[in-house]
């Protein structure tokens, strides 16, 4: 067995991105195996988290694995002690470890210290986690991936960088929407264009344009954690970015609907779309679960 971070989406490469959805709809229509009967998850949560948390500690365990759950005050990473002797620690006493951060450098630190795979549960950077879900949800909903339209009207943040990622390598046409200044940043950018895959990333202004023609239409707060202090500012900019039946009339007729959650309905979208797409963004909720079980064995080579 080789176990192998997953600290971004372009860890991945297309088979084994495609082998681990295909991993997670086993395990969500076969049911779970205990192929980490013994093993142990550490989990380190600078963020609050309840999709996150829920679903790699509960993923462990259903595969026969023990988990330690720490959070930000217990830790207190740079502060306490540096990131690096914290993964020393943790990686004798753990076998994968799981990690919500502010700075993706803080994962990186963790992976060049750790002598046990490093999970990214969320960065400014990524949310693979997000991502995997996500696939499995659209890939339920319309059987190929390849070739379908998705669009995601918002702030091109962690959220939508791992979405461009995986729509590169799993074949989706992916259309980004955000207003000047809130787009995926250039470095980003670059390392997305160079990524191989089927799919493709448009970047553009006019959420209109983007949710033209598209299966499905994503969207996320306007200001994530971390963010709070400029909520006001992103208010005002993002205010012709609602997800509501108005720009929805731009989609074809039976486009659906998709949010990581939590959604703060009146702002990215409207309480009446929410409630309407509820099952789709539930779902993709759920599917949390399944692609967390994929991404443990993917990170301990349980998968091979």
């Amino acid at each position: 067995m080789v176990t192998r971070d997953l600290l971004s989406i372009s860890d991945l490469n297309e088979n084994e991105l495609n082998q681990l959805l295909l991993s997670a709809d086993v395990l969500k229509t076969r049911g779970t195996d205990r192929s980490m009967d013994g093993r142990v998850l550490t989990t380190i949560f600078e963020k609050p988290s309840l999709r996150t948390k829920a679903s790699l500690e509960l993923a462990a365990k259903l595969l026969g694995g023990h988990v330690l759950s720490f959070g930000a005050h217990e830790v207190q990473i740079g502060e306490r002690e540096p990131i690096e002797d914290v993964a020393r620690v943790i990686s004798r006493m753990s076998d994968v470890v799981a990690m919500r951060v502010f700075q993706h450098e803080t994962l990186v630190s963790a992976s060049r210290a750790s002598d046990v795979p490093i999970l990214n549960a969320l960065s400014d950077f990524e949310h693979p986690c997000q991502a995997l879900a996500d696939l499995l949800t659209l890939r339920e909903r319309f059987g190929e991936l390849a070739g379908l339209r998705v669009a995601f009207i918002g702030d091109g943040f962690n959220v939508a960088c791992s979405l461009a990622f995986a729509a590169v390598k799993s074949g989706i046409h992916l259309t980004i929407a955000s207003p000047e200044g809130y787009s995926i940043p250039g470095d980003i950018i670059t390392k997305i264009n160079n990524t191989s895959g089927p799919g493709n990333l448009t970047l553009v202004s006019d959420p209109r344009e983007a949710v033209s023609g598209a299966a499905a239409v994503y969207t996320d707060v306007w200001a994530s954690m971390g963010q709070e202090s400029e909520s006001v500012t992103r208010k005002e900019a993002f205010a012709a970015y609602q997800v509501n039946s108005e720009l929805l009339d731009f989609a074809p007729s039976d486009v659906v609907v998709m949010h990581d959650l939590p959604a703060h309905r009146g702002e990215e979208i409207t309480a009446e779309v929410f409630e309407k797409n509820q099952n789709m963004i539930f779902d993709q909720a759920e599917n949390r679960l399944y692609t967390a079980q994929a991404a443990l064995k993917y990170t301990l080579g349980l998968d091979q």
